[in-house]
């Protein structure tokens, strides 16, 4: 993960921006996928509203930044393969979350605002929501036409998801033909499918007897029975169905028909249909009595025989609803109050620091095994050292200030129902004898230096202490060796993530110069890398030839590769063009890094701060980094960065932006040319840019760039212009 998160959206450039929406995308993505494909949540609900509220803060600070893929337009994921597609009469959307009482006093109080010249006008107006629990299961829309029917589906991305019709038709709850009269001639009928905690029981232990899977909790098993491809494991499976809500109604003649005047009209309509409506729902008239209600709700949670993770509020007038309208994903007139975690007391019987990819170092609760949600826990995250001395990321006090203390006794809850953390002290139960936490200042993995950073825009120490041997540090050792052979970087064809974690695996590398002394060590050694699984005498040569012709490499690339903290590709080349070559650059580096006022030393480059001077510095004061950029420099021999502008170059001196998918060439790659060319690179639009290059899903820079006369080339164009 990013450490981006940790930091305010204003103390973020637009590169850190760009970047972390970047990230938020694809995370959010990849949980949106295994949430509504694969049934197998990879991250808690808290997690994942977390990010998308990271997303929305990030596009209102950065609007111009705001992806073509954003998150912020989306709802669920696209239906999975193997099921015909449906697509919804009427999207089916996500609810805003409310997660304290303040946030629903906020959405009544909004309500009210909205039609106050409605309220001011008719004395008798009076705005009126419904409460009903928030089912914790899978969302499905059924089609009935004529009463009958005749198509099921899930959610998917709101827009289509998977025809699911013949499980659906499994279930009790759901009438394959509609009782009473009043419905419209076509209707989408929206609901949940779950599964109660007691068929839930009895087939986890089903399952268990027979050496079958081990079911996690009713959700997943839910969706997952619903999923099947065979109906009648689904029907052996016992599913419910709770309805709440319709999509599409439209009478005989396809125009639009309101199956009822309000919410909890249309919810009586359901039952006379024949559906399974839910008990606890209420009408009340202001924010006070949906509270009440949510607590009474809360307290019921355990007893109900079914999981909700929530209560949710709609306005409950039919026509309001349409008047108040909708968000981007949401509808302006719902919210859901989500449950705070449920908690336990356990006893804090040690605290051990893992060491992560990047360095980072991350205390870890070791508790006396409790159940908590009906799942055992026994270690839970400490996040930092702050976090273990009661201050939290923006220096102020959590747990009242509290510290943790081995021997403490604690409480522990599951954020989001999944995740492990300690909200509390039990102070009075606190032994005589407990020691506050000294926290490490050298790698448990190493025996580096850890040191917290300081954030020259905040002024503050980062939370995260972090190991400064990031070539010599064996708990980063393999994803250092995976930037360092990756394509922007050193760019060894064939020696992939796979190929490196097996290689460190087997004992062969450890460290970058290993690399380039593989194919020496291998003619030596009895055991060949072609009689390795996966290899063989042709591919070995290739590899070995392939790391060969990368014993000199552009000094921009090699700076990048070595993976120092902060020093990104753009960094890499700012350095490779300040210094020149590597001597220089690890002349001054050492130097600065051996000084008591390194800053001082270091020269002062546009584009890179104190931040990047630190981090520099850091690494070049452990000698074991040292050494062992020595010794890969024995093997390797950058080229020198020297920029030759032609004569004839028709870019020399003037400002270019890259923007949108580039084809033919990476960003980098493109931002290299241009710079040999005698090209300025900017990272965004102004009226000093000159040209602007854009690729397909070019988005606000093309506007700002048109908007202020730019000349706009496609990528084509510009090689043409070039000359290459």
């Amino acid at each position: 993960m990013s450490d981006l998160p940790l930091k305010d959206v204003a103390d973020l450039s637009e590169d850190d921006a760009r970047l972390e929406l970047e990230r938020l995308a694809k995370a959010i993505a990849a949980a949106d996928i295994a949430y509504h494909q694969n049934d197998a949540p990879e991250i808690t609900d808290a997690d994942y509203d977390a990010l998308k509220r990271r997303n929305d803060a990030l596009e209102q600070a950065f609007p111009e930044l705001v992806r073509t893929d954003s998150p912020s337009g989306k709802v669920g994921a696209a239906p999975a393969e193997g099921f015909a597609k449906v697509r919804h009469g009427v999207p089916m959307l996500s609810l805003s979350n409310a997660f304290a009482d303040e946030d629903v006093e906020d959405f009544v109080v909004r309500a009210k605002k909205f039609f106050m010249a409605d309220i001011l006008r008719d004395p008798g107006f009076k705005l009126e929501f419904t409460a009903e629990p928030k089912i914790d299961g899978l969302s499905a829309s059924l089609r009935y036409e004529n009463g009958v029917f005749v198509k099921g589906a899930t959610r998917g991305d709101g827009a289509v998801g998977e025809d699911i019709t013949e499980n659906l038709k499994t279930i009790a709850d759901i009438p394959h033909k509609l009782s009473g009269s009043g419905w419209p001639a076509v209707i989408e009928i929206r609901g949940e499918v779950y599964m109660t905690h007691e068929e839930f029981r009895r087939l986890k232990e089903h399952s268990a007897k027979f050496g079958g899977q081990d079911y996690v909790n009713p959700r997943n098993t839910a969706a997952g029975s619903l999923r099947q491809k065979n109906p009648e494991i689904t029907a052996s499976r016992k599913l419910r169905f709770f309805a709440y809500a319709w999509g599409l109604a439209e009478d005989g003649n396809g125009n639009s028909q309101p199956p009822a005047a309000t919410q909890w009209d249309f919810v009586q309509s359901l039952r006379s249909w024949g559906f399974v409506t839910n008990d606890l729902m209420l009408r009340a008239d202001n924010a006070e009595a949906l509270i009440a209600h949510y607590r009474m709700i809360e307290t019921q949670r355990a007893s109900l025989g079914y999981d909700i993770d929530g209560v949710v509020y709609k306005l409950d007038r039919i026509d309001l609803q349409q008047r108040w309208g909708f968000v981007a994903r949401a509808p302006r007139w719902a919210i859901a109050h989500k449950f705070p975690a449920e908690q336990a007391t356990t006893i804090l019987t040690g605290i051990d620091v893992q060491v992560g990819r990047t360095g980072a170092l991350t205390p870890v609760a070791r508790l006396q095994p409790v159940t908590v949600g009906g799942v055992v826990v026994e270690n839970a995250t400490l996040h930092n050292e702050d976090y273990i001395k009661g201050i939290g990321n923006n220096g102020e006090p959590i747990r009242n200030g509290v510290d943790l203390r081995v021997g403490d006794t604690v409480i522990v809850q599951r954020a989001g129902d999944v995740i492990p953390q300690i909200v509390d002290v039990v102070l009075d139960k606190r032994p005589a004898d407990a020691q506050p936490y000294v926290f490490p200042h050298a790698c448990p993995a190493c025996g580096s230096e850890a040191v917290r950073e300081h954030n020259e825009k905040t002024g503050k120490l980062d939370s995260v202490r972090r190991c400064t041997g990031e070539l010599i540090c064996p708990a980063q050792a393999v994803e250092n060796l995976k930037h360092f052979v990756a394509r922007d970087a050193m760019d060894i064809d064939g020696l992939g993530d796979k190929q490196v974690t097996q290689f460190y695996a087997e004992g062969r590398i450890a460290r970058p110069a290993d690399i380039f002394t593989l194919r020496a060590r291998d003619e030596r050694s009895i055991k060949k890398l072609k009689d390795a699984d996966g290899f063989g005498a042709t591919s070995v040569k290739k590899l070995f030839d392939a790391i060969d012709a990368r014993r000199e490499p552009e000094l921009d690339r090699f700076i990048y590769a070595l993976g120092i903290r902060h020093v990104g590709e753009t960094t890499g080349a700012l350095l490779a063009k300040e210094f020149g070559t590597i001597e220089k650059f690890r002349e001054t580096a050492l130097a600065a890094a051996q000084h008591e006022d390194g800053h001082s030393l270091f020269p002062q480059i546009s584009g890179i701060g104190e931040t990047v001077r630190s981090s520099i510095m850091a690494f070049f004061a452990n000698e074991r980094n040292v050494q062992a950029l020595d010794d890969l420099l024995v093997e390797v021999k950058p080229k020198p960065y020297v920029v030759v502008v032609s004569a004839d170059s028709v870019v020399a001196g003037k400002t270019v932006v890259f923007t949108g998918s580039l084809e033919k060439m990476t960003r980098s790659e493109a931002k290299a040319m241009a710079e040999r060319l005698g090209a300025k690179v900017a990272g965004s639009v102004s009226a000093k840019t000159d040209i602007l290059v854009a690729g397909p899903g070019a988005g606000s820079k093309l506007k700002t760039a048109q908007d202020l006369g730019v000349e706009v080339i496609s990528e084509d164009e510009w090689f043409e212009r070039v000359g290459k």
